[in-house]
C-alpha cells in the first residue's frame, strides 16, 4: 500500500498527475486563477479526480507552506480504467463479476464490501468520483487489505459505465426493495455487475432504470432494512454459490 500524502502547490500537483500518480481529491481555493489552475482543472476532468472549491482559510489551516491555492490528497490505491479492467479479466479467461456502488458514504461499509468482494471472487469494484466515501486509510484498514487485492475503477458517470458494461456483453443487476424477482432467481452464471445503493436512498432511479434486471433479498419479519455491507455480502455469496455449482 502506498503511503498517504498531501501534495501542496500547483506545479507539484500537475507533475504528480502527469506522472500517473493516483489522486483522491483536489482542494482548490475559491476564485483562484492562472494558467496552471486551468491545466489542473483540465487534468482533473480527464482523470475523473474530484475537485472541491474551498475558502482560503481551509487551506491555510492545513499547511503553513505556500499552497498557491491548491492542495491535493494522493490516493492510497491505484485506480484502473473500466475497459482495461474488463479486458484484463477476460484475458485471464475469467467470467466478469463486478460490483458497482452508488452513494455508499460510510468508509467502514466500503471496507467491508471490499473484503466480501475478494472472498466471493469479485474482480472489480466500480465507484463514482463523487457522492461516495473516500478510499482513505480508514477504508483500507476496514477492508483488512482487500482494497489492495481487487481492482477499483473510479468513473465520472455510473450511467456511462453501465453503457460500457453493456457494450462488453456484461449484464447489470440491481437491488430493489419491492422487486418481484427474488435474489436466488437471478442467473449470476453470466458476465454481470451488481449495483448496490445506499441504505437510505437505495440505487438512484436513473441507474436502476438502466439495469437489466431487478431483484429483492428475501427476508422474514417486518424489518426491511439491511446494512449495505451485509446486503452486498448476501448478494455476492449467492452469486458465488451459483458460479461454483456450475464449475
Amino acid at each position: 500500500m502506498k503511503k498517504s500524502s498531501i501534495i501542496i502547490g500547483r506545479q507539484p500537483l500537475i507533475e504528480a498527475i502527469s506522472s500517473g500518480r493516483a489522486i483522491d481529491k483536489i482542494l482548490l481555493q475559491r476564485n483562484v486563477s492562472g494558467e496552471s489552475i486551468g491545466e489542473i482543472r483540465k487534468l482533473a476532468r480527464e482523470k475523473n479526480i474530484p475537485l472541491q472549491q474551498v475558502p482560503a482559510e481551509k487551506l491555510h489551516g492545513m499547511t503553513r507552506s505556500n499552497h498557491q491555492g491548491v492542495i491535493a490528497f494522493a490516493a492510497l490505491i491505484e485506480y484502473i480504467n473500466l475497459q482495461q479492467a474488463i479486458d484484463f479479466v477476460v484475458g485471464e479467461g475469467k467470467l466478469p463479476f463486478f460490483v458497482m456502488l452508488d452513494g455508499v458514504t460510510d468508509v467502514r461499509n466500503i471496507g467491508g464490501i471490499a473484503r466480501t468482494a475478494v472472498c466471493c471472487g469479485t474482480q472489480l469494484i466500480i465507484i463514482p468520483d463523487k457522492g461516495i466515501a473516500a478510499l482513505n486509510e480508514e477504508a483500507v484498514k476496514a477492508s483488512a487489505g482487500a482494497l489492495e487485492k481487487i481492482h477499483v475503477c473510479r468513473v465520472g458517470s455510473l450511467l456511462k459505465a453501465i453503457d460500457e458494461l453493456h457494450l462488453n456483453g456484461i449484464r447489470v443487476f440491481t437491488t430493489e426493495l419491492n422487486a418481484k424477482m427474488k435474489l436466488p432467481e437471478i442467473d449470476f452464471g453470466v458476465p454481470c455487475c451488481v449495483v448496490m445503493g445506499s441504505e437510505d436512498k437505495g440505487v438512484q432511479a436513473y441507474i436502476s432504470k438502466a439495469a437489466d434486471q431487478h431483484f429483492s433479498i428475501p427476508m422474514q419479519g417486518d424489518f426491511d432494512s439491511l446494512n449495505v455491507s451485509v446486503a452486498t455480502g448476501i448478494v455476492l455469496y449467492e452469486a458465488m454459490r451459483q458460479r461454483m455449482a456450475k464449475e
